[in-house]
């Protein structure tokens, strides 16, 4: 009997890995809804990143983990799981192929008065860009967006460049942050409704281009 239980618990323990990875993103596919496991919510952008001339795949997707969601009365369902960003590299033979996943990248939602809704782009020059909206619903006159710009070399995506655009939702005021970290330029334009726009610029300190990891709401 005790060597029954035993073998029951190693071939759980066993099993575990197996299962989780199966919750997961998986690490290869045709498209994103082949790598995306169902029920998670998810945004998606193609094309090459890395120069190939081969179209790649970035992907933001959140779990649906009960435990970390709650129903309104309503029937609104807040979704406080953490998001995953991965990269995909793109084959000749229309396959994807998990370059790196990142999952502490995009802030998960905190709590219920403030929304956080990412999107994604890939410009034309392979770039990559991840923006996130801010809609606070309580505590807040300010709704922002921050735009992130990372470009692949060296084996990495390397932070380029940050935008940050604030509005104040009473007032119209708009302040736009431009940061190249290329050129090492800093733009900030504040614009008033029926007012002429305040430009003003600056250069920032010289510095090593940061990898893509951190949390992109720090």
């Amino acid at each position: 009997m005790k060597k029954t239980i035993f073998s029951i618990i190693v071939v759980a323990a066993a099993l575990m890995p197996l299962q989780a990875l199966a919750q997961g993103l998986k690490t290869s596919g045709k498209s994103a809804a082949d790598v995306v496991p169902n029920g998670w919510e998810s945004t998606f952008k193609t094309g090459d990143m890395n120069g190939d001339g081969l179209p790649d795949l970035v992907i933001i997707a959140t779990p649906c983990n009960k435990e970390k969601m709650k129903t309104r009365d309503d029937g609104y369902v807040y979704n406080f799981n953490q998001p995953v960003l991965a990269i995909y590299w793109g084959d000749k033979n229309g396959n994807y192929k998990l370059f790196k996943q990142y999952d502490n990248v995009i802030p998960a939602r905190e709590d219920e008065f403030l929304a956080i809704t990412p999107s994604l782009d890939i410009t034309k020059s392979g770039s990559l860009q991840i923006d996130l909206e801010f809609f606070a619903t309580a505590g807040s006159y300010t709704q922002p967006t921050t735009t992130h710009v990372f470009r692949y070399q060296n084996g990495d995506f390397m932070l380029i460049g940050k935008d940050v655009v604030e509005l104040e939702r009473t007032t119209g005021k708009t302040v736009t942050t431009s940061e190249n970290y290329l050129t090492r330029k800093r733009t900030v334009v504040t614009d008033r409704p029926k007012r002429k726009a305040i430009t003003k610029r600056s250069r920032l300190p010289k510095s090593a281009l940061k990898p893509l990891g951190f949390n992109l709401d720090d």
